[in-house]
């Protein structure tokens, strides 16, 4: 039986940049679907989309035998020396300067090294999944929003975690994320509270997420809210997958877990205001975008300077239409 060939993948992105390249891999593994696709890429969220079957092995971009290539040092890791050694495509979405590591993709015996920035101003794509594509093949086509499949184990331990902390199982979940990379992309709390009391009364079970740097923006929301809905914190990312495979509606800002939730198929309402949908939106079947009034700062300067923020101030009934909209696209059943 002969070994088979293989196509290595470089995105060395956050959790949300890296999410916006998956239709770009799913269109890869499309073209070669006899190839073994190996992601170099950041901790949990390669190893999730290994676990989703999306790639077929992954490795820490952190590892020296990775970061060397940056520097254009062939690799001594046996496990990417084999990969690259039986390479047809290597694909880097980052800078190279100076061409050192597709030069160091080739000499390691990719047939072929396609290394580019997505933010590279000879992209004529706008959207930043559609850049990732316009990379691998010269004519972006439509972006694939079907749902990235999630192993069954996850959603079973979803399940599970949901029974220990007494979530009720009778009431859909709805998952409110109030924070984000930057609180400059944050909604204010008194907009989320009573978007979070129109839910409860609607019939669902809110939930908070809180992830590492949003305690203080948690803090603000559930001061105000008489009766404080549970909050889930310090979640490794397959659980938090899991999770948000089991709820029936979430409701972030421009944030990783907000793609993560769009990605796997999840209703999902993302509030954006300093940053450009028309470039960022979250992409999944069943994804609403609110943007009422869009930024009018020019740089990151400004935006960190506009005290007002009144992109991101809100109606909370725009808000809630939307979720309901997002609840009406939703695939039903969700089969993975």
């Amino acid at each position: 039986m002969n070994t088979p060939r293989t196509i290595i993948l470089v995105h060395p992105g956050g959790l949300g940049d890296l999410l916006l390249a998956v239709p770009a891999i799913r269109l890869l593994r499309e073209r070669f679907p006899d190839h073994q696709l190996l992601l170099c890429g950041h901790g949990e969220t390669v190893e999730l989309l290994t676990a989703c079957r999306l790639v077929d092995r992954w490795i820490s971009a952190q590892t020296t035998a990775c970061t060397g290539l940056f520097s254009g040092t062939p690799p001594d890791d046996p496990l990417l020396k084999d990969w690259l050694g039986r390479c047809d495509v290597a694909v880097a979405w980052t800078s190279d300067g100076n061409g050192a590591l597709a030069a160091a993709l080739r000499q390691s015996g990719a047939v072929e090294a396609v290394v580019q920035s997505p933010f590279a101003s000879t992209l004529r794509s706008i959207h930043q999944s559609e850049r990732f594509i316009e990379i691998v093949c010269s004519e972006a086509g439509p972006v694939s929003i079907a749902p990235l499949p999630l192993p069954a184990e996850l959603r079973v331990q979803a399940e599970g975690y949901f029974l220990d902390r007494r979530i009720c199982s009778k009431r859909p979940v709805a998952m409110v994320h109030p924070g984000s990379g930057s609180w400059h992309k944050c909604v204010k709390a008194e907009i989320l509270v009573p978007v979070i009391e129109a839910l409860e009364r609607e019939g669902r079970e809110p939930i908070i997420l809180e992830g590492p740097a949003d305690h203080e923006m948690v803090e603000r929301l559930l001061i105000q809210i008489p009766r404080p809905p549970i909050v889930v914190r310090d979640l490794p990312l397959s659980v938090l997958a899991g999770l948000l495979s089991q709820v029936d509606l979430f409701l972030g800002q421009d944030s990783g877990v907000t793609h993560l939730a769009a990605v796997l198929g999840t209703p999902t309402v993302a509030l954006f205001g300093p940053t450009d949908p028309r470039r960022w939106a979250p992409k999944g079947p069943a994804v609403i975008v609110v943007n009422e009034k869009p930024c009018a700062c020019v740089s990151s300067d400004m935006v960190k300077s506009c005290s007002d923020k009144p992109c991101l101030t809100f109606e909370p009934a725009t808000i809630l239409d939307a979720c309901r909209t997002a609840r009406s696209l939703a695939l039903t059943p969700r089969i993975y």
